[in-house]
């Protein structure tokens, strides 16, 4: 094509060069150099356009080529995303197995210990109260004695001194005195005895609390497991029962 160019631009040299003929717009061009530019321009021009022509119809193949590549490319990108999707579905939906699988097992797992702990709390509660029935029997007895004897001495001291009609005021005071303070101990024994058995019930109260909070625990750990969807959004929640 570059020789089709150069040829034209000397054929207009020459013609721009030529000699005019008098009192005409006509001119004397070399006919040799006319016609050998126009035959260079005549054997150029068919190959160049023969080259064009091979340009276009390659072209045209590079477009079906790309087109045809760039439906490869979209089918197989369809088939590897609906591929990709039925992987992540059947992933998520055995993740949602193992977990559903997993909640019910720590569920299970917790009503074990629960019912462990209730059992445990039972048999203390059973045995602390027994133990303080026995304690508080024992004390009320004790204080029973002792409230006895003191009221036996006191009789028997107060008898002594009615004996002694000198002292008979003095024996009246001091039984009264033996008298209360018999009743005094019998209740301060009382007491303790009391406080024996509220300590005990105490500790098991604390037992308990601590056992229900426990349970608690593991119950609002259950409902705090983390939700897993598949791929419609499905949502598992677990309450204990």
């Amino acid at each position: 094509m570059y020789r089709v160019f150069e040829a034209l631009d000397e054929l207009v040299t020459i013609v721009e060069e030529a000699r005019g003929v008098p009192m005409t717009s006509s001119c004397v061009v070399p006919r040799g150099d006319a016609l050998e530019l126009l035959d260079d321009i005549r054997d150029a021009l068919p190959r160049e356009v023969d080259d064009a022509q091979d340009v276009l119809d390659k072209r045209d193949e590079i477009v079906q080529r790309a087109r045809e590549e760039a439906e490869t490319a979209v089918r197989t990108a369809n088939e590897e995303a609906e591929r990709t999707v039925s992987e992540a579905t059947a992933e998520a939906e055995r993740l949602v197995a193992e977990a559903r699988a997993r909640a019910e097992q720590l569920l299970a797992d917790a009503r074990d210990e629960a019912d462990r702990t209730v059992a445990a709390g039972q048999a203390e509660y059973r045995d602390l109260t027994e133990r303080s029935r026995a304690e508080s029997e024992r004390m009320v007895q004790a204080g029973r004695d002792a409230y006895d004897r003191a009221v036996e001495e006191g009789r028997h001291e107060q008898a002594r001194l009615v004996a002694q009609t000198e002292v008979v005021q003095a024996a009246h005071g001091e039984a009264a005195r033996i008298v209360d303070e018999a009743h005094a101990e019998a209740d301060r024994q009382r007491a303790e005895c009391d406080a024996y058995v509220d300590g005990k019930l105490a500790e098991f109260s604390e037992l308990l609390s601590s056992t229900l909070r426990t349970v608690d625990s593991g119950r609002n750990h259950l409902r705090g497991t983390p939700h897993l969807g598949g791929g419609r959004g499905a949502v598992y929640d677990y309450q204990a029962h």
